[in-house]
């Protein structure tokens, strides 16, 4: 099973990313990027970034609030 991952630009060099986990729960993460491509860099955010507070991932990325279970 292929897990779900989306991301968003909170600016050029700055991405938040959602990642579904392994059962039907979620997490997101922050980090810096170079900007030139977050197609490519949004996943080193999602494997090395800071996990961010409940509250603003689900501000991020609502969505994902009301399918899946946050994972502390």
């Amino acid at each position: 099973m292929e897990r779900k991952i989306e991301y968003r630009a909170l600016d050029s060099k700055v991405l938040a990313v959602a990642v579904e986990g392994a059962i039907g729960d979620w997490s997101a993460y922050v980090g810096a990027v170079n900007g030139k491509d977050h197609d490519e860099e949004y996943e080193g955010v999602s494997r090395n970034g800071s996990k961010l507070s409940k509250a603003v991932a689900e501000a991020l990325f609502p969505d994902w609030a009301e399918k899946l279970k946050w994972r502390y």
